[in-house]
């Protein structure tokens, strides 16, 4: 969840979201049926539970956020909520997915603020992102996060893999989470066996790197699929602004005032029916649409 002292961190990397005009061509956009928008709803309901403790999701035991996914097989959880958000791992034998959900933003801990606040970027640590070329940046506070939960997460995925005979792997988060699974998505492939596929569903997504780091995701895409839902006039995913040189990876559905979620192709489209022509400057925004609902469920714990 967030608060108005983020908006207006945030709103530095976002008063010329509009700076550098686009010269790409505009692309078909399509509505989504209520079946395509129903298959999305566990994922939106794990990434809500991402804002439960540790405790709490290692349980299984989340109140209505536990309750929507009643198959689930808890593996591995951790973070403080503070320096490191929360965040677990588990096994969904229905949807035949191992889960990793990272906690979105917490206006009550100051370093969260700290996090979302700072705009620089810079290269993947090669470290935790052998092979990945040094232009590809991203966000230096998403990535100090997503490393501290980095080897507490591989070892959960790699338990969940070798107890449940699992190949396929989906991160998620809202916020700031979205931010840390996207950042997962480039990084869990790296050191995982290659019949293990990852894919990428977030909520809310800021904007986490650059255009390279935009490029590498969309070129990784046929193995590592990324979806990112944005709600009504929520101005978070048009934060850092483009003007800063960030750029969000394709694969973004805009979900309308009217309820209607449309998908956009291409990076940060420019029609009035995605987010970028939606809320052309931060003061367009709304900050209630933040947290939801995302057909029907409100990120929260």
């Amino acid at each position: 969840m967030i608060s108005g002292r983020v908006f207006l961190a945030l709103a530095l990397g976002a008063l010329s979201a509009q700076a550098i005009p686009s010269l790409k061509p505009r692309q078909s956009i399509s509505t989504l049926s209520t079946t395509q928008i129903d298959t999305y709803t566990p994922y939106t309901w794990y990434a809500s539970a991402a804002y439960c403790a540790p405790a709490n999701t290692l349980a299984w035991n989340c109140g209505t956020n536990c309750q929507a996914n009643p198959t689930f097989e808890p593996v591995a959880s951790g973070g403080d909520g503070d320096e490191t958000q929360y965040w677990y791992v588990g096994y969904d034998p229905t949807l035949e997915t191992i889960i990793v959900a990272h906690q979105g933003t917490n206006p009550s801990e100051f370093l969260s603020l700290l996090t979302d606040g700072e705009i620089v970027y810079s290269s993947l640590d090669p470290t935790l992102f052998p092979g990945v070329p040094s232009s590809v940046e991203a966000h230096d506070g998403f990535q100090a996060t997503q490393s501290r939960s980095a080897p507490g997460v591989l070892a959960g995925v790699q338990s969940a893999i070798a107890t449940y005979g699992a190949t396929q792997v989906t991160v998620t988060g809202h916020s700031l989470g979205a931010a840390i699974a996207l950042l997962d998505s480039i990084y869990l492939p790296l050191h995982l066996p290659s019949d293990i596929h990852v894919k990428f569903i977030g909520y809310g997504l800021p904007r986490v790197g650059n255009q390279d780091f935009a490029n590498y995701v969309d070129a990784n895409a046929a193995n590592v699929p990324v979806t990112h839902i944005n709600n009504e006039e929520d101005p978070i995913p048009i934060c850092p602004g483009m003007f800063l040189g960030y750029v969000h990876p394709s694969g973004e559905i805009h979900i309308q005032d009217s309820g209607s979620w449309d998908a956009c192709p291409g990076q940060d489209n420019e029609s009035d029916l995605c987010i970028v022509g939606d809320v052309p400057e931060i003061w367009d925004g709304d900050i209630s649409n933040h947290d939801g609902p995302y057909n029907g469920v409100t990120m929260g714990c």
